[in-house]
This record gives C-alpha cells, sequence and structure tokens, in this order.
C-alpha cells in the first residue's frame, strides 16, 4: 500500500511542475506540439526513473566511503551519463523526435526535476524499490503534466484570444490555471 501512495503522490499530489514547479523550462518549451511534448515525457521518464535507482547505489557508496557530501555531484554525473544515453538512442531511433526536443533534450541534465526526485529519495529515506517507484511516479506525473499542457496549448492556438494572450503570455495563464487545478489533488494523501 505504501508504494502505492508513494505512486499516486508522485503523479498527483506532489506533482514536479504544477505544485513544486520543477522542469518548467522543458514545460514551457517543449508544449507546443503533443507529439514532441510526449517525447520529451518518455524521455524525462527514462532519466529519472533510472537516476533514481542507480543513485540509491551511489549513494550507498558514497555512504560506505564517508564522502556523502558528494551526493549532489555524483547525482548529476550519473543523470548526465543517463541524457546522453537518451540522447544517442533518439537520434539513432527517431531523429525527428531528436530535432523536435533541439536544445531541451540535453538540458534534461540541468533539469531540476531529475535532481529534485533523487534527492528527495535521500531525504524520505527511500529504500531502493521506494526510490524506484517515486520516481516512476514523478516523471509520469511531468509527463502527464506537460501532455495535458500541449493539448491546452494546441487549443489556445486555434481558438480566438485576445492579442495580449496569444503565445507565451496565454501559455502562463494556461500554466497557472492548472497548477491551481493539481492543487485540489492535495487533500487525496
Amino acid at each position: 500500500m505504501n508504494l502505492i501512495l508513494i505512486f499516486v503522490g508522485g503523479v498527483l499530489v506532489n506533482n514536479f511542475v504544477m505544485n513544486r514547479f520543477m522542469g518548467i523550462c522543458p514545460f514551457l518549451g517543449v508544449s507546443k506540439k503533443t507529439e514532441t511534448a510526449f517525447g520529451m515525457g518518455m524521455a524525462v521518464t527514462f532519466v529519472i526513473t533510472l537516476a533514481s535507482v542507480i543513485t540509491y547505489f551511489v549513494r550507498q557508496l558514497l555512504v560506505s566511503l564517508d564522502i556523502a557530501y558528494m551526493q549532489t555531484l555524483a547525482f548529476i554525473l550519473v543523470i548526465a551519463v543517463l541524457v546522453q544515453v537518451v540522447e544517442l538512442v533518439l537520434r539513432k531511433l527517431s531523429y525527428a523526435l531528436y530535432q523536435a526536443l533541439g536544445v531541451y533534450l540535453p538540458l534534461i541534465t540541468t533539469n531540476c526535476a531529475v535532481l529534485g526526485a533523487t534527492i528527495l529519495n535521500v531525504d524520505n529515506g527511500y529504500n531502493l524499490v521506494q526510490s524506484a517507484v517515486n520516481g516512476f511516479g514523478a516523471s509520469i506525473g511531468f509527463t502527464l503534466a506537460i501532455v495535458l499542457f500541449s493539448g491546452i496549448r494546441e487549443k489556445m492556438e486555434l481558438s480566438d484570444l485576445p492579442e495580449w494572450m496569444k503565445g507565451f503570455p496565454g501559455a502562463l495563464i494556461g500554466a497557472g490555471l492548472m497548477a491551481v487545478a493539481f492543487s485540489g489533488f492535495k487533500g487525496l494523501i
């Protein structure tokens, strides 16, 4: 039961984008088209989930060597390697998606949602399975938020909006309203 709560918490209640405001750069930058948003969501899902598992072992190693203060640097290195793997795979398997993600793909390395998930695993004292579930839930929450937001942005492009609301201002208003909607999940757990 605890794993279900961790997962639902990561997806809805403590959504990294909507409630913790982490990962906003790719959220706003890649959410103009649903296909691109979904691709970014899958890339982030791969990186966060794997980073949550790998950094669990890295943390154990750092603690055993009495250099736990190096965890942030070590976690960033793990994340950077995983992003490079994603970049190589996307370049080979889906070059169109690779080009559509553009500069935002390497920026996953500095995406605070990815590092935030790994550090929250440590702060919450999660074991390996809990870390993996939290990482997966957080990344599914990121994917859910970016895909829903891309749908809203696509509808806004087709709508007859006032001139001042077109483009980025309208996107920020939409993101704010989504954040308000996600705050309704606070009482779920």
